[in-house]
């Protein structure tokens, strides 16, 4: 397995490992601090659906503020209280239910009359939960259906001639941070205590059924009722204030009541008075009554047209928080490019039609847990993959300017660009130059190690220098001399008179080097140059390790020969003719210097005699003259 592949691999499971671990703390009700973000993402699904219809089954009868005017005074008296519930049960209702707290003693008589007008119909009554710092949480206790039930300090419970008249329910909500109800809990525990919510209470009257408790559900009759951790009911709402019917209580008190939204109805009676104070905000309305809060959870629990969101959903949600991360990763693993950026935006983007698909048809999947999931791997590995990338860039540049200045210039550039240059041997025309040091070897001798390498080192780079300008390449160095090709890594019809042109400017160029160094030094040195053109094969020689690009052919061993035939004719180049008619009369051995020639020269390894030329710079034959 490939290092890359290995890194993907880990990159897979850690990523998977992370989610897994997250969607286990999801699972088991324990990761609160992600609550923030999903009470907003719930908050904009929401708005995205819309309103929706509320169910027939409810009428909320409203205590308003035109109902507080005509009383003159807020809460409405016990007797006004009794007269409204013996109104409404004229109608035959389903249930009557008081979202009030009944705690406090009123006139005797008052309360007597309320008493009795709750025990004459089906009615339920609230009651308050109280906790430790006005705090509501879920503690694990045991096993068992009930072991995540939150746990009371004590119930705010209704006067005696009340509960004892009807029914009683635990009206408390569980909200976020920013005070919007999320859920509605269906059980309550103070100690040994345990007490069912108001809206489980209404709902059962409803029905005429006891609920029946599992471990992830109630059964009211043959409706089955799917909770979240600790029975606790979850609240999608249906649009603003008023969505759910509400009609004023002063409408039924003066007896102005249609009986056709009473009858087999459930009636919730709540105050919507200014500054009565039970008020939440929602993703709709701000300030949305506590009693459509209670009558939302009720018509939830009387239709299953809630959302929900139950131990299954939440395994959906670990499902997710593993595969997406993991997903993602593979996508970023393999494009590192445009097209993985889209990949990876075309899942995230699957994945919320997905999501908001699921609440649209009342499955409340979590929207948090995955991004808490995915996008920390997904950053984390594009980050390292960004700085692999860096360095590899960088060292992919730093082999180039290496290649640069190992291959010859231009050719280095080439090859970075062309890997496959050369894979197979090309054979094509070119100009072979070679240039050498005479004298040098000697010399070398008594110069020391130091000395020499910066003597060659500054011949190398005279060559490379004038090299370049020239068009050519140097394809290689040896020691104390160079091999030159002008046809590399394209040839082209000026190949011939560029190299003449450079036999020409590197005879220039190495007596002024020699000049420039000390007599002692320069009056034990000298050069020659031997240049022929004709075909050469090009190809790339070595193992798999390492290559080198390399000429051969007769043409190369030519012009290699006729560096020897230059020292012998006391000449700086020499040159064949082949080479000068390819270069043109125009090129620079015609135009600088002495040229003589031809001469039917015998070329050591050859069989026959080739017609070469010798040139000499003008400097030096002045300075022989002068000598």
């Amino acid at each position: 397995m490939s290092g890359r592949a290995l890194a993907t691999l880990i990159a897979l499971i850690l990523a998977g490992l992370w989610g897994a671990g997250l969607g286990f703390a999801h699972w088991r009700g324990n990761l609160g601090f992600l609550d923030r973000v999903e009470a907003t993402m719930t908050d904009l699904r929401t708005l995205v659906r819309g309103t929706a219809k509320p169910p027939e089954v409810i009428t909320i009868v409203a205590i308003d503020d035109e109902t507080v005017r005509v009383e003159g005074s807020y809460p409405l008296s016990r007797a006004t209280l009794a007269r409204l519930v013996d109104t409404i049960a004229r109608f035959e209702p389903k249930a009557i239910a008081l979202d009030l707290l009944l705690v406090d003693p009123g006139a005797k008589d008052d309360d007597a009359a309320l008493a009795r007008s709750l025990g004459r119909s089906a009615s339920v009554i609230a009651a308050a939960a109280v906790y430790p710092g006005g705090r509501q949480w879920a503690v694990a206790e045991g096993e068992g259906p009930l072991a995540r039930v939150a746990n009371a300090e004590r119930f705010l419970w209704p006067l005696k001639a009340f509960s004892d008249a009807a029914a009683v329910g635990v009206v408390n909500v569980v909200t976020d941070r920013t005070g919007t109800p999320r859920f509605v809990p269906l059980l309550f525990r103070a100690g040994d205590q345990l007490e069912a919510s108001f809206s489980l209470r209404v709902a059962a009257l409803a029905a005429g059924e006891d609920p029946a408790i599992a471990p992830d559900h109630l059964s009211l009759g043959s409706r089955r009722v799917r909770t979240d951790i600790g029975h606790i009911l979850p609240l999608t709402f249906y649009g603003p204030r008023g969505t759910i019917r509400t009609i004023s209580a002063t409408t039924v008190l003066e007896g102005q009541l249609d009986r056709g939204i009473i009858r087999d109805r459930i009636v919730v009676i709540g105050a919507t008075a200014t500054g009565a104070g039970d008020v939440f905000p929602t993703p709709f309305d701000p300030v949305l009554p506590g009693v459509e809060v209670m009558s939302t959870a009720i018509a939830h629990l009387m239709t299953g047209d809630g959302i929900v969101r139950d131990q299954s959903v939440r395994l959906a949600d670990a499902g997710f928080a593993v595969v997406l991360p993991m997903v993602l990763v593979g996508l970023l693993a393999w494009r590192r490019n445009a097209i993985g950026l889209w990949a990876v935006a075309g899942v995230i983007l699957i994945w919320f039609a997905v999501n908001m698909a699921a609440f649209s048809h009342h499955i409340w999947l979590s929207a948090a847990l995955p991004m808490a999931a995915a996008v920390p791997p997904a950053l984390l590995f594009g980050a390292a993959q960004l700085w692999l990338g860096r360095n590899r860039a960088q060292y992919f540049a730093t082999q180039s300017q290496l290649l640069q200045r190992v291959e010859a210039p231009g050719l280095g550039a080439w090859l970075a660009g062309h890997g496959d240059f050369l894979a197979e041997p090309v054979r094509a025309d070119a100009a072979i130059l070679f240039i050498d040091l005479s004298g040098f070897t000697g010399l070398s001798e008594t110069l020391g190690p130091n000395a020499t390498r910066e003597l060659l080192n500054a011949f190398h780079a005279l060559v490379d220098e004038d090299v370049k300008d020239c068009g050519g390449v140097v394809t290689s160095f040896m020691g104390d001399g160079a091999m030159i090709l002008f046809g590399l890594p394209q040839p082209a019809t000026d190949d011939a008179f560029n190299a003449a042109r450079c036999c020409a400017r590197l005879s220039s160029r190495t007596n002024d080097w020699l000049a420039s160094l000390p007599a002692s030094t320069a009056s034990r040195l000298g050069f020659k140059i031997g240049a022929h053109h004709g075909t050469i094969v090009a190809s790339r020689l070595g193992g798999a390790g390492r290559q080198h690009i390399a000429a051969t052919g007769d043409t190369v061993n030519v012009a290699s020969r006729l560096m020897e035939i230059a020292a012998e004719q006391n000449a700086e180049v020499a040159v064949s003719d082949k080479m000068l008619q390819a270069a043109g009369r125009d090129c620079a051995l015609f135009k600088s210097g002495v040229l003589r020639g031809p001469a039917e020269t015998q070329i050591r390894g050859r069989s026959g005699a080739l017609a070469i030329w010798f040139w000499r710079s003008t400097r030096t034959l002045q300075q022989a003259r002068d000598k």
